[in-house]
């Protein structure tokens, strides 16, 4: 795969990022050094070695669920800065392009 500024701008676009002209060059350097390396790492002889599915043997500690009384809609609501009739108002996030 071939890094380039038509992949750093195909790529700001979709994350709705913006990048300076110098910062696409950084970019598609600093892309291009992390593909050569994982290139490398497919080059490791990796012949009987069983593959590793965690970092350690330890186990998760899960907590016990217990039942709590919810939170009401209006005790909710009271603590927003902004809302409407019974939802929450937020401002846009997304833009349809």
């Amino acid at each position: 795969m071939e890094v380039n500024e038509a992949l750093i701008d195909r790529l700001s676009e979709l994350s709705k990022l913006e990048f300076s002209t110098d910062d696409k060059g950084k970019m598609v350097k600093d892309l291009n050094k992390m593909l050569e390396f994982v290139d490398k790492l497919n080059e490791v002889d990796t012949e009987g070695v069983e593959p590793l599915l965690f970092m350690n043997e330890d186990v998760n500690q899960w907590r016990a669920d217990e039942e709590k009384p919810a939170l009401g809609q209006k005790e909710a609501l009271k603590n927003a800065p902004l809302s409407d009739s019974d939802y929450f108002k937020v401002p846009k996030v997304i833009d349809n392009k």
